[in-house]
């Protein structure tokens, strides 16, 4: 119970309500304020307006502490964005945006079907694109959330910077409850470092431009290192026990010829030196293995899980059929 106790109180679940609303003076969150005026040039008092009126989301707090790739098995994962009606509308969006995802694939070498079923699994390709107040969010967890403030505050920064650039009030913009935004869920600063403006009207819209949404997404893959051509992953047969098989990571770390003299094969043939990490997933009918390649890892970038990984690009084969 003093465990429990002291967890509640650093997450500031036992303050009244009126504290863990009143942002504008505490300390910190002046501190913040200070840093965005002088490196930033922003106008204080413009500030501490916004900062007065926003509201601390506990439910924030609650989801980021239970993300459903890190509480459900693949089993239970992969059906929510496998689901028939996805596949259809996702094939129904490839139609409709053909020329402009052939173009970002020829321009960056990342499939549409993958484009595609990016899109599909964030948002239902725009259907879905998130209502929580993206500043209050970031408030939240930035102030509110010790185990990764330092991240939501640069956020948070992040935010306020595009926030400006892009001239959208800060009040209305809407997303996830982790402050992701748009069709394809871009946080602050993927926004501001890969979002492109694919239609050249001026503007990176990822809010309602499809053109800037396919752009951006093959973008960001594209700056990660995507490989034109390249597999994904590819399904394995562990034939003895392994000590890649405790592994979690998600970055290629064992090569080929190494993973082979460890008793794990592939039906198709790779160079001895091509790096791979090995997935183990909880599927259906059981344990699955699979080589997770580069372009697998590159896909993790957008969101740091194996189970999302696997959901694109089985989500993409069905797109291609």
């Amino acid at each position: 119970m003093r465990k429990l106790l002291l967890m509640l109180v650093t997450l500031g679940l036992l303050l009244p309500l009126s504290a863990q609303a009143n942002y504008v003076q505490r300390k910190d969150v002046q501190a913040f304020i200070d840093k965005m005026v002088k490196d930033h040039d922003f106008d204080r008092a413009v500030l501490n307006q916004w900062v007065a009126k926003a509201k601390r989301l506990d439910g924030v707090l609650e989801a980021i502490a239970k993300p459903a790739e890190k509480t459900l098995t693949w089993k239970q994962y992969r059906p929510i964005f496998l689901k028939q009606k996805r596949i259809d509308q996702g094939k129904e969006f490839i139609q409709k945006n053909r020329a402009l995802l052939e173009r970002a694939e020829k321009e960056t070498g990342v499939p549409k079907n993958i484009i595609a079923a990016i899109i599909g699994v964030e948002t239902y390709y725009g259907r879905h694109k998130g209502k929580t107040s993206v500043f209050d969010s970031l408030m939240t967890l930035g102030f509110d959330y010790p185990p990764r403030s330092k991240f939501f505050r640069s956020e948070l920064e992040h935010f306020l910077l595009l926030a400006r650039e892009v001239d959208i009030e800060v009040s209305s913009i809407k997303g996830s409850y982790a402050g992701a935004m748009g069709m394809p869920q871009f946080i602050s600063s993927s926004y501001r470092a890969y979002a492109v403006d694919f239609d050249g009207d001026g503007k990176r819209d990822l809010w309602d431009s499809n053109a800037d949404v396919i752009g951006s997404v093959a973008n960001y893959f594209k700056k990660h290192g995507w490989q034109r051509g390249g597999d994904v992953v590819q399904s394995a047969r562990v034939k003895q026990s392994t000590k890649e098989a405790t592994r979690t990571k998600l970055k290629p770390h064992t090569s080929i010829a190494d993973f082979r003299h460890q008793g794990v094969l592939t039906n198709k043939a790779y160079a001895d030196d091509v790096m791979a990490t090995l997935v183990t997933l909880e599927g259906v009918d059981g344990i699955e293995h699979w080589l997770g390649l580069k372009n697998f890892y590159v896909i993790t970038r957008y969101n740091h899980s194996a189970l999302y990984a696997m959901a694109v690009y089985q989500l993409s084969l069905e797109l291609e059929k």
